[in-house]
């Protein structure tokens, strides 16, 4: 006799259901953090966007939304997403509008 028969012995009224677990979805916990830097780089401005706590995937699917609305070429890499050029305001608009926290450091 396995488990199922002994509950269903002690429950005989009870109707097994199929259970699903809801899916959560990922929520920031600290804000990201954007900054501007031109060091080791031959002195080519970046921005670069720190502080992300979730999978690749995510991040590289935020990544692309960026560079795509922008027009402008990045990369993404050990959770830091950087692109081109001083663009510091309007990623931090895209992230807000996408439901992230984000904050504004340097200059």
């Amino acid at each position: 006799m396995d488990l199922r028969d002994q509950l269903k012995n002690l429950f005989p009224t009870h109707e097994e259901q199929d259970f699903q677990m809801p899916e959560e979805e990922f929520k920031q916990k600290e804000p990201l953090v954007c900054k501007f830097e031109k060091k080791g780089r031959n002195g080519k401005p970046v921005t670069i966007v720190e502080g992300w706590e979730g999978s690749e995937d995510d991040l590289k699917k935020i990544s692309k939304k960026i560079k795509t609305t922008l027009g402008i070429g990045g990369s993404e890499k050990d959770g830091t997403i950087i692109i081109q050029g001083d663009n510091r305001d309007k990623i931090m608009a895209i992230l807000k509008d996408m439901g992230y926290k984000t904050k504004r450091v340097g200059g």
